[in-house]
């Protein structure tokens, strides 16, 4: 009996891994040696590539391709057609297999809607990237990024709620409560 449910036009091949709880939606396709965490939702038209790694609770929304050397940790959202790239100068004609840059996107990270991101850079925890932005630099913990190329424009909480930082760099999250400071371009919760 499967720990999952993949539904009837899903192809899943055989030596990927997932986890308990996890839901594979209409034409997906999950292939050998993908990792795929506890409780995740993989939608319609994904594809998770050999040795992608997907922690727990992890969100991929329609129209996705999640290629190899991708490594999501837990809780991280990806929009609706967004793009990862693993090559970063890709030609038809040029085997470049070996070239993979790995893309990290750490725990609790949003990719918005259309967002491309250019393989070989980190998205830091609970990160928010707009939709339709371009990143072609790492992001840090709680950064809100935007545009073409991405800029950072402020910051946001673990809820997603943008931080107003007070003259002591101390900013609430007006939907959890949660405190947190600015410190030399960073943030870090600190309640």
């Amino acid at each position: 009996m499967k720990k999952y449910f993949a539904h009837e036009t899903a192809v899943i091949d055989e030596g990927c891994q997932i986890g308990m709880s996890s839901k594979i939606w209409h034409f997906a396709h999950i292939m050998s040696g993908a990792t795929i965490g506890q409780n995740c939702v993989i939608g319609q038209n994904v594809m998770i590539a050999n040795r992608v790694t997907l922690g727990n609770n992890v969100k991929i929304q329609n129209n996705v391709s999640v290629y190899e050397g991708v490594i999501c940790e837990d809780d991280v959202f990806l929009g609706p057609s967004m793009v990862f790239t693993n090559v970063i100068n890709p030609r038809a004609f040029i085997e470049r297999k070996s070239e993979f840059r790995t893309t990290l996107v750490k725990r609790g990270a949003t990719i918005g809607a259309n967002a491309t991101i250019v393989c070989g850079h980190t998205i830091g925890s609970y990160a928010m990237i707009g939709a339709g932005a371009v990143v072609t630099h790492d992001v840090p913990d709680y950064a809100l990024v935007a545009g073409n190329p991405a800029r950072q424009i402020g910051w946001v909480s673990e809820h997603g709620c943008r931080l107003i930082f007070d003259d002591a760099g101390i900013a609430v999250c007006p939907e959890s409560g949660q405190k947190y400071q600015e410190l030399d371009h960073q943030v870090k919760r600190i309640m």
